[in-house]
């Protein structure tokens, strides 16, 4: 499994280096655009707006919008220093509270932590101390450049780092439209919906779920390939188009302009455009 993040976590004196693993993985169906005309797939370039060129990485600073229309530059040695300085810390937990205290909107995105060589016991002490109290602990992670909130808690016999936003990156619901003010609910309607919810109530059991979506697309790709596929052209990499096209114009340009001549002449033209 794929390490994202390599560190340590402490709670009190005891360290624990650690290793994280993303917990989840997306699975959508990936569908590629191609050109009509020809097959060929499409591609996305990086253009500057005012000169319309299409720049590469190393022509691409990093900045901050303060406002419209003016930046602040930042070097990105300073960004990689300010990163490092951060990321190298250990993580530590600063509290423990009861999950159920942390309202799931909250949650982003979910991480195993694995033991690293020398870990073992103080990871097992981690996750039975979690087990036996059952609390779960929060702390703050950098990963890639950006600090996170998050909780550590217990998911069968593996510990899991959870990234969590913070309060202000939720939006309040007061921004939220139309929501209807109380209103008289009949008794004998909500009754029936109580009803409904009992009769519906289970236990969660996850695997019961699937993508049926994802499952008839891919059958519908299975179907078409036995009815219909196509072949994308190899695309060639060429000069830059701004080269080719004035290298073309310029060519264009002197054939038009071109008299004839003597042998003689025309060989030292060749001679001086070659």
């Amino acid at each position: 499994m794929h390490t994202v993040w390599k560190g340590s976590i402490s709670f009190g004196l005891v360290n624990i280096p650690i290793k994280l693993h993303a917990a989840t993985e997306n699975k959508d169906v990936k569908l590629r655009q191609l050109h009509k005309e020809c097959n060929t797939p499409i591609s996305y370039k990086k253009v500057c707006e005012n000169c319309s060129k299409e720049v590469t990485e190393d022509d691409i600073v990093k900045a901050y919008e303060y406002a419209k229309n003016k930046f602040v530059v930042l070097d990105a040695e300073d960004l990689e220093n300010l990163r490092k300085e951060n990321e190298d810390k250990a993580v530590e937990i600063v509290d423990f509270v009861k999950l159920e205290e942390i309202d799931p909107i909250y949650f982003e995105k979910s991480y195993y932590m694995s033991p690293d060589t020398t870990g073992n016991k103080a990871y097992t002490l981690l996750r039975k101390t979690l087990e036996e109290s059952g609390k779960i602990g929060i702390a703050k992670i950098i990963i890639r450049s950006k600090e996170q909130l998050a909780v550590v808690r217990v998911y069968k016999d593996t510990l899991v780092m959870e990234t969590i936003h913070y309060p202000d990156e939720v939006r309040s619901i007061s921004d939220v439209p139309n929501i209807p003010a109380e209103q008289l609910v009949v008794q004998k309607e909500l009754d029936t919906a109580l009803m409904l919810v009992e009769q519906l109530t289970t236990a969660f059991d996850p695997d019961k779920y699937t993508d049926d979506y994802r499952t008839a697309l891919m059958d519908l790709i299975e179907e078409k390939k036995s009815e219909h596929t196509v072949t994308a052209n190899n695309v060639e990499k060429e000069l830059p188009d701004n080269v080719t096209d004035l290298m073309s114009a310029l060519q264009a340009s002197l054939n038009k302009t071109k008299k004839p001549t003597t042998k003689k002449r025309t060989k030292t033209l060749k001679e001086k455009t070659s």
